[in-house]
């Protein structure tokens, strides 16, 4: 039977709005092909660029989210490591039965002026018969001279002749924090240029007796910063910097007995000697002349002090109060305790050498003295290493 005219119409209208809808189907599916294609396209160029990682891709929810690594540390390197040098030493020894043995060792340290001026540590170029060869960041090789060594800290300054040469820039040591993040950039073990380890600061103000790795030479060292970021022989004298790659310290010494225990000299202890070589081309530094222990509350207590803070003028058998000195031309003796420098209190976290930092030869600084249990003020004229 023939369909009636009605169902025909309608047959014949629903056709035609089923094509339409396959049709806009068909655009849209066009669209959101070539849309996902640019979109790969895309991605697959920063993938390949090394812009975008796999790894650093995940979901959150319903969420996708991207994880770009800003990486600090790499920031450091980058500022640091043009500035930091290979030292390398090579000097002789005299054996047992006359014959002379060849010796090498090996440091690290840094530029801090242009005109080839290095900061290292002492025991790095303490041979003054050996000759020492500096190799900067980008392979070139220099002969260099000592230009000066610190007689109180593991401190020395080099020179080689060149011009124009990337510096360090130095940060505020008296601003750190246990805790903050610090990079520590050296030549490992002598033989791995530039090797960079990270880490934390792990305390402040600590006391050392540093020495050789043959013993036959120590010294005490104050106020150094604690880090656990890896220092390994060879490092001595390189840079620990803060994360936005400003030189806070100057790695010196790791303890053998632990694990990622090293230390490292504060650089506010070292600027003015800094400037001190760059203008007169030795290490100057003011004196006061005294030998002395930090007094502690046990010390106090076991000896009957009538202080628990300060520094206790006691030179054991040297002489406390050198002949000739700043403090002797002042008065001051031994058993004298000395509680303050100018308004500066003497204790655990400030000892005689770091205030001394503070001033310059031929200052006048006021002692402020326990003795006999009555306090006095000494008006002293600071003098000068030699």
């Amino acid at each position: 039977m023939d369909k009636k005219p009605e169902e025909t119409k309608q047959i014949n209208s629903n056709g035609m709005k089923e094509h339409s809808i396959w049709k806009r189907r068909a655009v849209f599916l066009i669209i959101a092909s070539f849309a996902m294609g640019v979109l790969g396209g895309i991605f697959g160029a920063n993938l390949m660029n090394g812009n975008l990682s796999l790894d650093n891709l995940g979901t959150s929810g319903n969420k996708t989210y991207q994880v770009t690594e800003q990486s600090g540390v790499i920031d450091v390197v980058k500022k640091v490591s043009p500035a930091v040098v290979s030292i390398t030493s090579e000097g002789s020894i005299q054996g047992l039965f006359g014959n002379v043995q060849k010796t090498q060792s090996a440091g690290t340290g840094f530029i801090v002026n242009p005109n080839g001026l290095i900061v290292t540590n002492k025991h790095v170029v303490s041979d003054q018969n050996a000759s020492y060869t500096v190799f900067t960041s980008d392979g070139k090789k220099y002969k260099a001279q000592i230009k000066a060594q610190d007689p109180l800290n593991d401190l020395a300054f080099i020179k080689i002749d060149a011009k124009n040469l990337p510096v360090v820039e130095l940060g505020n040591s008296d601003n750190l924090q246990v805790g903050q993040t610090v990079v520590a950039i050296g030549n490992a073990l002598g033989q791995y240029q530039n090797t960079v380890t990270t880490g934390v600061v792990s305390g402040i103000g600590r006391e050392i007796a540093a020495g050789n790795s043959s013993g036959s030479s120590q010294e005490s060292l104050d106020n150094v910063i604690q880090t656990d970021a890896a220092i390994n022989p060879g490092n001595s004298g390189g840079p620990l910097t803060n994360i936005g790659g400003q030189v806070i310290g100057i790695n010196t010494a790791i303890d053998q007995q632990g694990q990622l225990i090293g230390f490292a000299i504060p650089i506010n202890m070292i600027k003015k000697q800094i400037t001190s070589v760059e203008t007169t081309g030795k290490i100057v530094r003011p004196v006061l002349g005294v030998r002395y222990i930090p007094i502690t509350k046990d010390l106090a207590a076991s000896n009957d002090l009538k202080s628990d803070k300060g520094a206790l003028v006691y030179g054991g058998n040297d002489l406390a109060v050198v002949p000739g000195s700043a403090a002797a031309n002042a008065g001051v003796k031994e058993g004298d305790i000395i509680l303050k420098m100018g308004n500066d209190e003497i204790d655990q976290n400030h000892n005689i050498t770091d205030l001394l930092q503070k001033y310059n030869p031929g200052d006048k600084v006021t002692l402020t003295i326990l003795r006999d249990g009555k306090q006095l003020k000494l008006d002293v004229l600071l003098g000068k290493s030699s």
